[in-house]
């Protein structure tokens, strides 16, 4: 467990950059992993060897040569990361521009007259893109609710509203507002078992960083994901198609590969950093097994991640010493439960009769960074239905310790005097 290894996190901690300080602010303790993860040092370094190469790709001259060699190697790599023995990789402007084009394209080739199924828990990212293209393909649209009080929505939620003319369907695998993972597996079986041609298409995005990823056991046929959640950069998504989706008519330009999903010249560097990032997990993974296998040891880090952020959260909800947990905390209210398995890296809370953009400014001032979710075009399906105007998201990452929950814990019982 990382926990009792205190040698290994200060090491982790020391591959990111600015793990401890802003460099506008000064130190602070970052709780604000979901809205954009810290950037491994790996990645700022090989960001600014890349962007200084003029090449492109499809040449013939060395360099050229190279810059192709980096990008299959990336998609190599991203391969073993995610367990994706097939299909292809690519990238584009952002997850959410990829999950667009995913969606659109399963729509628009699909039966007018048929269903797109999705669940009211998933970011607009997936549930805008499914509602505007299901309405423009002629595609009826069937929303699956999720559980208020436990921020999810499972499979039997699914099984329940599936007809065999469901020919698209939209999953989260974990949201950024309640920080609940959903069973991705089981939520593609049960669509399956009743339209198994379904083109399944799943919002990896906010569960990326957590190190899980099984695209083999899934089973669906596009997940997405935003590299800046996951120790990389802004600037681009990373998308995974399966062999089917690939192969339907798409937005290409006239004459190109038919299997081709890429617009323009890609940033080799931007592939380069995703391999900085597998590199990572790799090394983490070999720190806690001695697996020689590559995925073994990739596997090794998720579940490792996963039980120290579990720990993690459990000791904000529950407490640390003589400091109260949230849940003992009478000004404070938790969203989807305190004792929620689901839970990945994430508690979001509200504190009576104080605004959540009043809280998260007076951490701000104590060097503790969260955020504020608002009941709007992001977050209003998760939060108009518990009748809240907002609250503040609080999430860490494996790199964040107990001494940082701590402090937060001291922060907010002060807010009630």
């Amino acid at each position: 467990m990382l926990q009792q290894k205190p040698e290994l996190i200060d090491a982790i901690r020391a591959r990111f950059a600015h793990v401890d300080a802003c460099p506008f602010q000064g130190p602070r303790i970052f709780f604000e992993n979901a809205g954009g993860a810290l950037t491994l040092k790996s990645v700022v370094e090989t960001s600014a060897k890349f962007a200084a190469i003029p090449d492109n790709q499809g040449r013939d001259n060395v360099a050229s040569h190279a810059l192709v060699n980096i990008i299959n190697k990336a998609k190599a790599d991203l391969s073993v990361f995610m367990n994706a023995s097939g299909g292809q990789f690519f990238v584009g402007e952002s997850g959410t521009e990829l999950l667009f084009r995913m969606i659109r394209t399963a729509c628009v080739n699909a039966q007018p007259g048929c269903k797109v199924i999705g669940s009211s828990i998933e970011h607009p990212a997936s549930r805008s893109a499914a509602r505007r293209w299901a309405e423009i393909a002629g595609l009826n649209y069937v929303n699956v609710p999720h559980d208020d009080a436990t921020g999810l929505v499972t499979a039997k939620d699914y099984r329940m509203l599936m007809t065999p003319d469901v020919v698209v369907a939209t999953v989260l695998h974990a949201s950024p507002v309640t920080g609940m993972g959903m069973d991705v597996a089981a939520i593609a079986h049960a669509i399956r078992e009743v339209a198994p041609e379904c083109f399944i298409i799943v919002d990896g995005i906010q569960h990326a960083a957590h190190g899980q990823m099984d695209l083999d056991s899934y089973n669906v046929d596009g997940y997405a994901i935003s590299p800046y959640k996951v120790f990389s950069r802004h600037g681009y998504g990373v998308a995974w198609i399966s062999d089917r989706l690939t192969a339907l008519p798409h937005d290409q330009l006239i004459d190109a590969p038919a299997e081709g999903w890429e617009f323009g010249t890609r940033d080799t560097g931007a592939y380069a950093t995703m391999s900085d990032v597998v590199e990572y997990f790799e090394w983490v993974g070999s720190q806690l097994s001695d697996a020689s296998d590559r995925r073994d040891r990739i596997v090794a880090a998720g579940q490792a991640i996963r039980a120290y952020e579990t720990h993690l959260t459990g000791a904000m909800i529950n407490g640390i010493g003589n400091l109260p947990g949230l849940r003992d905390m009478d000004h404070i209210k938790i969203l989807a439960g305190t004792d929620n398995p689901a839970r990945e890296g994430l508690v979001s809370v509200v504190v009576q009769d104080m605004p959540s953009a009043d809280v998260v400014t007076k951490l701000n001032t104590q060097g503790i960074r969260t955020h504020t979710r608002k009941a709007d075009h992001y977050s209003g399906n998760v939060l108009d239905p518990l009748g809240l105007n907002d609250c503040i998201r609080i999430s860490l990452c494996h790199y964040n310790t107990e001494h940082e929950v701590a402090q937060l814990l001291a922060a907010l019982k002060d807010l009630r005097a």
